[in-house]
Protein backbone atom coordinates (compact mmCIF):
# COMPACT_ATOMS: atom_id res chain seq x y z
CA UNK A 1 0.00 0.00 0.00
CA UNK A 2 2.93 2.49 1.09
CA UNK A 3 4.92 1.67 -2.85
CA UNK A 4 1.13 2.63 -4.43
CA UNK A 5 1.22 5.88 -2.37
CA UNK A 6 4.14 6.81 -3.07
CA UNK A 7 4.31 5.64 -6.75
CA UNK A 8 0.86 8.08 -6.62
CA UNK A 9 3.00 10.69 -4.84
CA UNK A 10 5.39 10.55 -7.24
CA UNK A 11 3.43 11.20 -10.29
CA UNK A 12 1.74 13.78 -8.98
CA UNK A 13 4.97 15.97 -8.26
CA UNK A 14 5.69 14.58 -11.85
CA UNK A 15 2.35 15.87 -13.41
CA UNK A 16 2.84 19.24 -11.27
CA UNK A 17 6.50 19.93 -11.89
CA UNK A 18 5.43 19.34 -15.87
CA UNK A 19 2.64 22.02 -16.03
CA UNK A 20 4.69 24.58 -13.83
CA UNK A 21 7.78 24.02 -15.97
CA UNK A 22 5.62 24.60 -19.22
CA UNK A 23 3.84 27.55 -17.89
CA UNK A 24 7.08 29.71 -17.07
CA UNK A 25 8.47 28.15 -20.29
CA UNK A 26 5.87 28.95 -22.54
CA UNK A 27 3.62 31.07 -20.38
CA UNK A 28 0.76 29.03 -21.71
CA UNK A 29 -1.34 26.30 -19.45
CA UNK A 30 -0.79 22.53 -20.36
CA UNK A 31 -4.57 21.99 -21.14
CA UNK A 32 -4.20 18.79 -23.57
CA UNK A 33 -7.16 19.47 -25.56
CA UNK A 34 -6.23 22.53 -26.60
CA UNK A 35 -2.67 21.60 -27.48
CA UNK A 36 -4.31 18.71 -29.14
CA UNK A 37 -6.88 21.33 -31.05
CA UNK A 38 -3.50 23.51 -32.32
CA UNK A 39 -2.30 20.94 -34.82
CA UNK A 40 -5.76 19.95 -36.41
CA UNK A 41 -5.89 23.42 -37.57
CA UNK A 42 -3.29 25.47 -39.88
CA UNK A 43 0.23 25.15 -38.63
CA UNK A 44 0.81 28.07 -36.14
CA UNK A 45 4.42 28.95 -35.11
CA UNK A 46 4.20 26.97 -31.77
CA UNK A 47 2.97 23.62 -33.73
CA UNK A 48 6.50 21.62 -33.05
CA UNK A 49 6.03 22.60 -29.68
CA UNK A 50 2.94 21.37 -29.13
CA UNK A 51 3.58 17.91 -30.72
CA UNK A 52 6.70 17.57 -28.89
CA UNK A 53 4.35 18.25 -25.63
CA UNK A 54 1.93 15.59 -26.79
CA UNK A 55 4.16 13.13 -27.76
CA UNK A 56 6.12 13.45 -24.57
CA UNK A 57 3.10 11.80 -23.10
CA UNK A 58 3.19 8.33 -23.95
CA UNK A 59 7.11 9.03 -24.08
CA UNK A 60 7.36 9.25 -20.32
CA UNK A 61 5.40 5.82 -20.13
CA UNK A 62 7.78 4.15 -22.63
CA UNK A 63 11.04 6.01 -21.00
CA UNK A 64 9.76 4.66 -17.17
CA UNK A 65 8.77 1.17 -18.85
CA UNK A 66 13.13 1.31 -19.76
CA UNK A 67 14.50 2.60 -16.83
CA UNK A 68 12.41 0.20 -14.19
CA UNK A 69 11.41 -2.95 -16.63
CA UNK A 70 8.32 -2.76 -15.33
CA UNK A 71 5.22 -3.55 -17.39
CA UNK A 72 2.35 -1.03 -16.98
CA UNK A 73 -0.61 -2.88 -17.85
CA UNK A 74 -3.69 -1.33 -19.68
CA UNK A 75 -6.98 -3.22 -20.57
CA UNK A 76 -9.34 -2.18 -22.80
CA UNK A 77 -12.86 -3.07 -22.40
CA UNK A 78 -15.58 -2.52 -24.59
CA UNK A 79 -15.96 -2.60 -28.81
CA UNK A 80 -13.93 -0.40 -30.81
CA UNK A 81 -16.66 1.59 -32.14
CA UNK A 82 -17.53 2.15 -28.10
CA UNK A 83 -13.81 3.65 -27.40
CA UNK A 84 -14.11 5.60 -29.93
CA UNK A 85 -17.85 7.34 -29.09
CA UNK A 86 -16.06 7.71 -25.89
CA UNK A 87 -13.48 9.28 -27.41
CA UNK A 88 -15.98 11.87 -29.31
CA UNK A 89 -17.60 12.62 -26.23
CA UNK A 90 -14.81 13.47 -24.19
CA UNK A 91 -13.41 15.56 -27.09
CA UNK A 92 -16.97 17.50 -27.42
CA UNK A 93 -17.14 18.17 -23.81
CA UNK A 94 -13.30 19.40 -23.51
CA UNK A 95 -14.67 21.93 -26.45
CA UNK A 96 -18.23 22.90 -23.90
CA UNK A 97 -16.10 23.23 -20.85
CA UNK A 98 -13.09 24.89 -22.81
CA UNK A 99 -10.41 22.73 -21.83
CA UNK A 100 -10.10 19.47 -20.18
CA UNK A 101 -8.97 17.75 -17.20
CA UNK A 102 -5.53 18.58 -17.48
CA UNK A 103 -6.70 22.25 -18.05
CA UNK A 104 -9.37 22.85 -15.49
CA UNK A 105 -8.00 19.82 -12.72
CA UNK A 106 -4.94 20.85 -12.47
CA UNK A 107 -4.02 23.86 -13.75
CA UNK A 108 -7.16 25.84 -13.59
CA UNK A 109 -7.35 24.75 -9.65
CA UNK A 110 -3.84 25.50 -9.02
CA UNK A 111 -4.40 28.69 -10.15
CA UNK A 112 -7.68 29.13 -7.67
CA UNK A 113 -10.03 30.11 -11.06
CA UNK A 114 -13.66 29.58 -10.52
CA UNK A 115 -14.58 28.40 -13.98
CA UNK A 116 -11.80 25.63 -13.47
CA UNK A 117 -13.47 24.98 -10.04
CA UNK A 118 -16.56 24.97 -11.53
CA UNK A 119 -15.97 22.30 -14.11
CA UNK A 120 -13.94 19.92 -11.98
CA UNK A 121 -16.67 19.61 -9.90
CA UNK A 122 -18.88 18.68 -12.93
CA UNK A 123 -16.69 16.29 -14.85
CA UNK A 124 -16.04 14.21 -11.44
CA UNK A 125 -19.68 14.46 -10.47
CA UNK A 126 -20.19 12.90 -13.86
CA UNK A 127 -17.67 10.66 -13.55
CA UNK A 128 -19.13 9.47 -10.28
CA UNK A 129 -22.31 8.95 -11.52
CA UNK A 130 -21.42 7.39 -14.46
CA UNK A 131 -19.55 4.43 -12.45
CA UNK A 132 -21.96 4.13 -10.17
CA UNK A 133 -24.92 3.69 -13.25
CA UNK A 134 -22.36 1.46 -14.88
CA UNK A 135 -21.95 -0.85 -12.16
CA UNK A 136 -25.70 -1.40 -11.33
CA UNK A 137 -26.34 -2.02 -14.45
CA UNK A 138 -22.91 -4.72 -15.28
Amino acid sequence: MLHAFLLGLAGGVLIGAAVGLFMLTTGRIAGISGIAAELTGRWPPRWPQNLAFLLGLPGGLLLWRAISGAEVPVHLTGSGLSLIAAGLLVGVGTRLANGCTSGHGVCGLARLSPRSLAATATFMAVAVLVVAVSRIAG
